[in-house]
């Protein structure tokens, strides 16, 4: 009497089991299935700030030309000059191409990056350099945008002086203003060149 009720259980667990399983196969199909399908990054966005001779910039004025942008400030000591000089190198490599990009250098310091400053700086690694400010706000949100993290950091051996810490990659965005990619920071000029020539 017993056997057939163990049967039953048996079978019923095997087929729970069989169940089971396919529902996990079918829920990890569609999850990667999610995960090659699922839209761009969330990367980028509108932005008001400042450039040469305090006029307004928005991402607007860039529409029908590739972005290659990179967040820094002018008293930075390394890290920035080296980007930006890589960045000029790149645009260089490309010839003719390079005027379908235009390098972009938005501060992270607006308390002593003046429009003027930063016009200054930029003109350093390349005449179609933009360079950009703004208030505080604006500088925020366009950080945030670009998701671009950065601390002020200050300690007594400094004085007055202060610096920023910053993440730094550059990013190219495309003539629609959307993200392409990213480019890290240390990739040499030749090889940033071939990524830029992968989507112009």
């Amino acid at each position: 009497m017993r056997r057939p009720w163990l049967l039953v259980i048996v079978g019923g667990f095997l087929l729970g089991s069989l169940i089971g399983m396919a529902a996990l196969i079918f829920n990890t199909d569609m999850q990667q299935k999610r995960v090659v399908t699922s839209g761009t990054a969330l990367i980028g966005g509108p932005f008001e700030l400042v450039g040469k001779n305090g006029k307004t910039v928005t991402d607007q004025d860039f529409r029908g030309r590739y972005m290659l942008v990179f967040f820094g400030f002018t008293h930075c000591p390394d890290i920035c000059p080296a980007e930006l000089q890589v960045m000029g190198a790149a645009l260089d490599e490309l010839g003719a191409d390079a005027d379908k990009v235009v390098p972009i250098f938005i501060t992270l310091d607006p308390e002593r990056d003046t429009p003027e400053a930063v016009s200054a700086y930029v003109a350093n690694f390349g005449q179609n350099f933009v360079g950009l400010t703004g208030s505080p706000e604006a500088i925020a949100k366009a950080a945030k945008a670009y998701r671009v993290s950065y601390q002020k950091f200050q300690d007594e051996s400094m004085g007055d002086n202060y610096s920023i810490d910053h993440s730094a990659l550059v990013y190219l965005m495309g003539p629609d203003g959307k993200f392409v990619a990213h480019i890290p920071y240390g990739t040499p000029p030749d090889k940033m060149a071939e990524t830029l020539r992968r989507y112009l």
